[in-house]
């Protein structure tokens, strides 16, 4: 009757278990608590663990009424039924907090590089005429108080010098107090583009574009982890998940 739960839950004998025998109850009530449900505080267990004891079957039954169990103590194979079921589902619901996690974690992993991919792309197709690089350059050399200039690729040979010559310095000189967040042009001058557009100065607008993506990148993995952690707070519940109800351990 209990074989197959006990299995279940990993016990060590889960064939030869008889529910009539007092000390292998008692015994399996204590293995439950101590490695499976874990109601109590590690210090608070004692009485539950002294199954000699001539009160022990009073401790059992307040532990049963600690535990919200709707069955009368006094029917052993029904009680101990709903015990193991109670065991279980804290078990398997842990086990799919962990799958939902990991899953959560490799769907965040593949839109990260499904945008990266994308973005690569974009930057391979990117010619010198294109809108979206005009745009961007624009945008960059106005963030940058680059004087305007209807040759947009001037603009752009300006944005190169001054990221090599002063922005670059300055990040050197203060790394210690920049935050994680905010893009580290150090290494912009050494930075391998992987392709070649055939136009230096699109390689550069390319190389720079690609130092914005990748902080944007930063920002949402970073975003997507902690929305993760708010969620798990919020949802918490130390009667189904075991890892807040094993107080003590």
């Amino acid at each position: 009757m209990f074989a197959r739960k006990l299995k279940a839950l990993g016990h060590h004998s889960p064939s030869s278990f008889d529910v009539n025998d007092k000390k292998q109850f008692s015994s399996l009530v204590v293995w439950l608590e101590d490695i499976k449900i874990r109601l109590y505080p590690i210090n608070d267990r004692t009485a539950l663990r002294d199954t000699e004891n001539k009160d022990w079957p009073d401790v059992f039954k307040q532990y049963m009424k600690d535990l919200d169990c709707p069955v009368n103590p006094e029917r052993k194979e029904q009680v101990l039924d709903w015990l193991l079921g109670y065991a279980v589902r804290l078990e398997y619901s842990d086990k799919a907090s962990q799958i939902n996690k990991t899953w959560e974690e490799q769907k965040a992993k593949k839109q990260l590089e499904q945008n990266a991919t994308e973005a690569e792309e974009t930057i391979r197709n990117l010619k010198a005429d294109d809108p979206n690089l005009k745009a961007g350059i624009m945008s960059l050399a106005n963030l940058l108080k680059i004087p305007e200039h209807e040759d947009p690729l001037l603009r752009l040979h300006a944005l190169k010098a001054l990221i090599e010559n002063k922005l670059t310095a300055e990040v050197q000189a203060n790394a210690s107090s920049q935050k994680k967040s905010e893009i580290d042009l150090k290494f912009f001058q050494n930075m391998k583009l992987g392709f070649d557009t055939g136009d230096s100065a699109v390689n550069e607008a390319a190389k720079i574009l690609r130092l914005l993506h990748v902080s944007e990148l930063r920002e949402l993995q970073t975003s997507i982890t902690q929305a993760i952690v708010a969620v798990q707070s919020h949802t918490a519940n130390p009667k189904t998940d075991t890892k807040l109800g094993k107080v003590g351990v």
